[in-house]
């Protein structure tokens, strides 16, 4: 195996917890939040811009990657951490999500998923040896199975998508060769291109407990490194995912990693941590702040609002960040309202250091036995924009593809 896990502490009042994952490219302390590089970029930022900010793994995607510029040319520039000049963790999702995104462009069997590109419409099929193989190119650090994602509301369905999503974490398993790295708990290593790789199974089944701990139990029976709870923050109501998790969680190792992928907002940062949840992933942050919104602690701030035009405060009272150390809300809503590039790099720059330094304090907080009054005052003083789910489930089932 190329993972390994500690698990440091454990949050007395919740299933909070502290630990850290060791990779071939240095150490991940969890909980973490990883942003999104889905095109082997995080849109707007450098990699040296995310050291400064203390990024410590970031995700990309099979899906992008492969159509463009295409596996080969990625591993023949040095796998994705030559390739991108970003030397920390990465980790690749199966490109599933994107692929089931396409809706009428797509079709599947148990042999894998047929699909047509959204660039030129040209046809492609991932089956899970293909899935692997490509990821196995790209090099990241971890590597996720091939899954079937559907709406998470349909009963019939799910269970029909679950028996794919069980043969396929079967055969990604068996498909799988770059893991014969053993790495014990010590000082980071960085070995390069051509390291292991940790492979992570899915556990989906919707929006019904049956079927979660149906899945929960058939993927941990094949003993991966670490585990990903897919098939939620899709549109589902919050307190749905919430149950979700309650039901699948417990069922899970504790002393491998957890990840919910594609859980991004503060909210459900808080929400999946107090639930055991030890990795997350979006693409929220840089994608609101390209439209002009930004984090504070008190809610999402819409810098195109008119109220902002001579405002002279920071975007946050004492946020470290370059954005509020520099500059005005008035300056920011000017380079947003004339389409400036700037703009959407502070917004970004902004976002992703509200995320990760949010991160940072609930490890924090963790360890030092404050979790849950960090939890009640955060969730106490933030407003939750109620349709943020459901837009981002609209957004994916049109298929759109910019992310």
């Amino acid at each position: 195996m190329s993972l390994g896990f500690e698990l440091l502490k454990e949050d007395p009042l919740s299933r909070a917890r502290v630990g850290v994952m060791h990779t071939p490219h240095g150490q991940v302390p969890t909980p973490v939040f990883a942003p999104v590089g889905t095109q082997a970029t995080v849109k707007a930022v450098s990699p040296r811009e995310l050291c400064e900010l203390g990024a410590s793994l970031i995700l990309a995607n099979t899906y992008h990657l492969y159509l463009r510029p295409g596996p080969d040319i990625v591993a023949d520039l040095g796998g994705l951490h030559g390739f991108m000049g970003w030397d920390g963790p990465i980790m690749t999702d199966s490109g599933g999500f994107q692929v089931f995104s396409l809706a009428r462009l797509r079709a599947v069997d148990m042999t894998g998923v047929t699909f047509r590109s959204h660039l030129d419409g040209s046809e492609h099929l991932f089956t899970p040896e293909r899935v692997i193989e490509i990821q196995e190119k790209l090099g990241a650090d971890i590597i996720l199975c091939l899954d079937e994602c559907p709406e998470p509301l349909d009963y019939d369905y799910n269970v029909q998508a679950l028996e794919r999503t069980h043969n396929w974490a079967e055969r990604c398993k068996q498909a799988h060769t770059r893991h014969n790295q053993a790495l014990r708990p010590g000082p980071s290593t960085s070995s390069g291109h051509g390291s292991g790789q940790a492979l992570f199974g899915i556990v989906q089944g919707g929006a019904f407990a049956d079927l979660r701990r149906q899945s929960a139990e058939f993927i941990t029976a094949l003993d991966f490194p670490g585990y990903s709870i897919g098939g939620l923050s899709v549109g589902e109501p919050k307190e749905l995912m919430h149950e979700m998790l309650e039901v699948t969680v417990p069922l899970l190792p504790e002393d491998k990693p957890r990840h919910l992928l594609g859980a991004g907002s503060p909210e459900d940062i808080f929400e999946g941590v107090a639930r055991g949840m030890d990795i997350f992933d979006c693409v929220l942050p840089t994608r609101i702040a390209r439209n002009g919104a930004v984090f504070t602690r008190t809610g999402r701030l819409n810098m195109r609002n008119a109220r902002y035009a001579d405002d002279p405060a920071p975007i946050e009272e004492g946020c470290g960040c370059y954005a509020c150390r520099h500059f005005s809300r008035a300056y920011l809503r000017h380079l947003v309202m004339a389409k400036e590039i700037l703009g959407l790099r502070l917004a970004t720059l902004h976002n992703l250091h509200f995320m990760l330094s949010l991160m940072r304090e609930i490890r924090e907080a963790i360890l030092a036995g404050t979790f849950s009054a960090l939890r009640r005052e955060f969730l106490a003083g933030y407003e939750i924009i109620p349709h943020e789910a459901r837009q981002r489930n609209r957004e994916a089932r049109s298929g759109r593809q910019e992310e």
